[in-house]
């Protein structure tokens, strides 16, 4: 077998034309490339250099016979390397990601768009859907980095990355209910206005519905809705009260067509998770893109 950290080391003695000089060369010492090059002669049956009061030279039987190839294989082996660092460290390629609408529109879309302007060959691919499903399409290889809200249940195939985004989930009303803002309101006071809440089967209902049973409160939804949005516009029309992520509600707020209530116990803080697929090899595209999310 060859064997080319030898062969190295006669190339670096040849240019050099010094065992002292090749061995600084190489960060190895002087006796380690003495002993390469004597490896190397017993291995090939010739003697490769000649000692002079000049230094090393090659020998006319030896080294001097298969220097040009030496030197040829590992300019060859050194462009072939090269290029694979090229591969590796230029961005092209598709990125799937997965997330649902709401952490697509207030979480990644600013950062998709930075990214894009930094890898313009890079083909994005957006998959809107609800966290249980978005998880399934990682596990199926239909993306190939998820950002799904937590809790979630551990899964041995997936590794997590917690705390990309919190969220403080707070109760709101419109103008209809002007008494749910003027100080703190309880808990169990809520329960009797008509609530708006999330689907039954996402992670924010069922974290809020986890939050009521340990209080020992049911809650019972007039309305129940999909989306954020829904929420928000079914509540500023005097619908019922809702339950959202405030940082999903600021311009609202702001705008003050949405109004917090503060209530006497606040509900637990959230955050939003990245998921990658625990064994599959990660492209340099999508390390560019998840490495600023990654918090170990």
């Amino acid at each position: 077998m060859v064997n080319l950290d030898l062969y190295r080391v006669f190339y670096t003695v040849a240019k050099s034309g010094s065992l002292t000089k090749a061995a600084e060369e190489l960060f190895i010492s002087q006796p380690a490339v003495s002993r390469s090059i004597k490896q190397l002669e017993t291995q090939l049956g010739v003697s490769l250099f000649t000692r002079t009061h000049r230094g090393m030279q090659l020998s006319a039987q030896g080294g001097k016979v298969i220097f040009e190839e030496v030197e040829r294989a590992l300019n060859l082996l050194e462009e072939a390397e090269n290029r694979i660092a090229e591969m590796k460290n230029s961005a092209t390629g598709t990125i799937r990601i997965g997330a649902s609408d709401t952490i697509f529109e207030y979480f990644l879309a600013d950062k998709i768009v930075d990214f894009h302007k930094r890898f313009p060959a890079v083909k994005i691919d957006l998959l809107a859907d609800f966290t249980p499903d978005t998880i399934e399409k990682l596990k199926a290889d239909k993306c190939d980095v998820a950002f799904v809200n937590l809790p979630i249940s551990p899964d041995p195939e997936l590794k997590l990355y917690g705390n990309c985004m919190r969220l403080n989930d707070i109760f709101i009303t419109g103008e209809k209910y002007p008494e749910l803002t003027k100080g703190e309101v309880s808990l169990s006071e809520l329960k009797k206005y008509p609530l708006i809440l999330m689907d039954k089967n996402t992670v924010a209902r069922k974290s809020l519905d986890n939050f009521f049973d340990s209080l020992g409160l049911e809650l019972s939804p007039s309305i129940e809705v999909g989306s954020w949005d829904l929420m928000k516009r079914l509540v500023v029309r005097g619908m019922g009260i809702g339950v959202i992520p405030r940082e999903y509600a600021t311009r609202r707020l702001e705008e003050k067509t949405l109004f917090e209530i503060k209530t006497d116990t606040a509900l637990p803080a959230r955050s939003v998770g990245m998921l990658l697929p625990r064994h599959a090899p990660v492209s340099y595209a999508l390390h560019c893109f998840i490495d600023g999310f990654r918090q170990e």
